[in-house]
């Protein structure tokens, strides 16, 4: 089979949703792109909506020998006609830019009508995306149909090199994300949410993208499972669910929201669940991955004076080493492990568990990635204190 090219446009930390690919296709796969966005030269089916880490997959059409706007405007005026004239219908069309030459979204939006006039003075049928920003967002793409049938998303990418002429042929589904995220029944305010989307990743990188082994789907334990959401996301990608919390409270709140999830998708659940501590908890259920959210320690919306947090971080430190030792003496050499734990926001850069320095002595061997830095793999907003690292082992 031959190999399609992609150009794959990363979210909001361009770095872990190129960890992501990675570790599903393999470095070798992977070309670092503009600051935003990677080539993926891949054999395999592209499973976009399961890719947490990227906003858009896009096609491309051909290489350009210009990187001047004028000229590209003059490109995209020229595929659009062809566009129409294969279509049977009116043909809606956004422009969008990622890399470089830098547009603004003012100049991507006169460049759009212009082209959209030229069109309608040739006696072609048009229908242009309102731009207010460069480049469209996900909701506009999704919402205005620019990726199927009769509607089309160009987008210009570049590295100040090279620059291509793209569509866009898979978009995240912001939609399905949102409705998951906030429409699940079992909630509590004061227990953090796991975003879908980093559930997503987290699983990706624990299981490299694989929910099946010799034919038999393979099992994600989540040892802190709270809520459910990376159980919640393990079903909708065919991975078996075995999760454990010490809160019994939570392990009502994860089965509500998997039966809900179940019942919305039409699938069945394969769900274990126990009441444990997972720092001393023998798990006697069968399971493949071990993936999820740890215990990030007490919520902070600023940072606390330092003793204060060298206290905190102390206990959640004592907390994740005892964790790993344990499970470690109950999983097989091989096992892939994702875990987020937490990073805090120090006044110069991010503070660690100490726990990282004896991962050795631990028994795990801690992954690096080629296209990604594990400095680069803090899940965070800038008014976040408490960060998630993103911390991916192989029991040795």
């Amino acid at each position: 089979m031959s190999k399609k090219t992609y150009i794959i446009i990363h979210g909001r930390q361009p770095a872990i949703g190129r960890a992501e690919i990675e570790a599903i296709y393999g470095a070798d796969a992977v070309m670092p792109f503009s600051l935003e966005s990677s080539i993926l030269k891949t054999d395999r089916k592209l499973r976009f909506d399961n890719l947490g880490g990227s906003i858009k997959a896009l096609r491309v059409i051909r290489e350009l020998k210009t990187d001047k706007w004028g000229a590209i405007e003059k490109e995209i005026g020229s595929h659009l006609n062809i566009r129409c004239a294969e279509s049977e219908s009116r043909l809606s069309y956004g422009i969008s830019t990622y890399g470089k030459p830098r547009i603004s979204g003012k100049a991507v939006a006169a460049s759009a009508l212009r082209i959209k006039k030229s069109l309608k003075k040739s006696g072609r049928s048009v229908r242009m995306v309102p731009h207010s920003e460069n480049p469209l967002n996900s909701a506009t793409v999704l919402h205005n149909k620019l990726t199927v049938g009769k509607g089309v998303e160009i987008v210009i990418v570049g590295d100040g090199k090279t620059t291509y002429l793209c569509e866009t042929s898979h978009i995240q589904n912001v939609d399905a994300y949102a409705k998951r995220d906030h429409e699940r029944p079992m909630r509590d305010a004061k227990v953090g949410m796991l975003p879908p989307k980093l559930a997503q990743i987290i699983i990706n990188l624990a299981s490299q993208g694989s929910n099946q082994e010799d034919g038999e789907k393979r099992i994600i334990l989540d040892p802190f499972c709270g809520t459910g959401v990376l159980l919640q996301e393990a079903l909708l990608m065919g991975f078996g669910q075995y999760g454990t919390d010490i809160e019994p409270r939570m392990i009502e709140y994860t089965t509500g929201n998997l039966s809900w999830i179940a019942s919305e998708v039409n699938k069945p659940v394969s769900l274990e669940l126990e009441v444990a501590d997972a720092s001393k908890h023998t798990w006697t259920k069968p399971f493949d991955i071990v993936a999820g959210e740890t215990y990030l320690g007490q919520p902070l919306s600023k940072l606390p004076p330092s003793d204060q947090l060298s206290k905190i971080m102390h206990e959640v430190n004592q907390l994740h080493h005892r964790f790993l030792g344990n499970i470690a003496k109950q999983i097989p050499s091989g096992t892939r492990l994702c875990m987020a734990i937490p990073a805090w926001r120090g006044r110069k850069e991010f503070l660690h568990l100490t726990m990282l320095d004896y991962l050795d002595d631990l028994g795990y061997n801690r992954m690096s990635f080629e296209h990604s830095s594990n400095e680069d793999l803090i899940y965070h907003r800038e008014d976040q204190v408490v960060a998630r690292e993103l911390l991916v082992l192989i029991r040795k």
